[in-house]
């Protein structure tokens, strides 16, 4: 794209620090950036709709078009996200049917507008609701990691969505959200998650792997087994399988799921106890 990324931050000192943790911080400091953008995505449009609401009026499509410059400053200011908006539930406009207010930035830098036929009558994409960066706030209230997939809606990229619920009143209205090449962000993560000394992988809420070094659970694929949202709710200290340590990485919500390595840690123990 002719400009620095600035995918892996500024340069760390990470020989004296557990390879656990450079990892749980390495995955939070990429994360965070992206879902700083979306948090500001979603505080610009619940004023905006609440604005339409004070006024006595149903919000329009041609309201969100306020949101422009704010989602274009964030495309430049936050070089991970490849593309930013907000994802509209269905009725919320009173005048289509759906819309995505969504701008994404090109190979040649160049920042678009995504341009889709929402008609139920001939749009493949018209119903949005299944995807799970939509559902996933949608249920929990929460934000969610979702991906990696094949982003057939705008990009063609393998990507991450970032997204997080948007509210008016204590009532869902949409998602705002951002993504984020899969390239890119293995290109920050997997320099640390190499350190590790048992193969390792990343994971979402529905288990599918975002990044991994371990050659039996690649990047997309789906995990089964563990209650990984479970995880993400429960002690930040993870808990532990019969043979795997699950992680959340702060409150970014994908889990670190590392083969325990007894070997070493009985090691570990016997020096502790002098014994070696």
């Amino acid at each position: 794209m002719g400009r620095s990324t600035g995918l892996a931050g500024p340069a760390r000192a990470v020989a004296d620090t557990d390879p656990v943790d450079a990892v749980v911080g390495r995955v939070r400091d990429t994360l965070e950036e992206v879902f700083a953008a979306v948090a500001e995505t979603g505080a610009d449009t619940g004023a905006l709709l609440a604005g339409a609401t004070g006024a006595g009026r149903e919000p329009v499509a041609a309201d969100l078009t306020a949101l422009r410059p704010g989602l274009h400053a964030r495309l430049a200011d936050h070089p991970l996200v490849s593309g930013v908006g907000f994802v509209a539930a269905p009725g919320l406009l009173t005048d289509v049917p759906g819309w995505l207010e969504w701008w994404q930035r090109g190979l040649d830098g160049a920042v678009r507008p995504l341009l889709l036929d929402l008609d139920p009558k001939h749009s493949a994409y018209s119903d949005y609701t299944h995807w799970d960066w939509y559902t996933l706030p949608r249920e929990t209230g929460r934000r969610a990691v979702a991906g990696p997939y094949v982003d057939y809606l705008c990009s063609d990229e393998y990507s991450l969505t970032l997204s997080a619920p948007v509210a008016l009143d204590g009532r869902f209205v949409g998602v705002a959200a951002a993504d984020v090449y899969l390239r890119h962000f293995e290109a920050a993560v997997l320099p640390v998650l190499q350190r590790l000394p048992a193969p390792a992988r990343l994971v979402n809420a529905r288990g599918r792997v975002a990044a991994s070094t371990d050659p039996a659970h690649l990047a997309g694929s789906l995990t089964k087994g563990p209650d990984f949202a479970a995880v993400l709710t429960g002690p930040p200290t993870g808990h532990r399988t019969a043979d795997l340590r699950l992680l959340p990485c702060g409150d970014t919500p994908l889990v670190l799921v590392t083969t325990e390595d007894r070997d070493a840690e009985d090691h570990g123990a016997a020096l502790r106890r002098g014994l070696t």
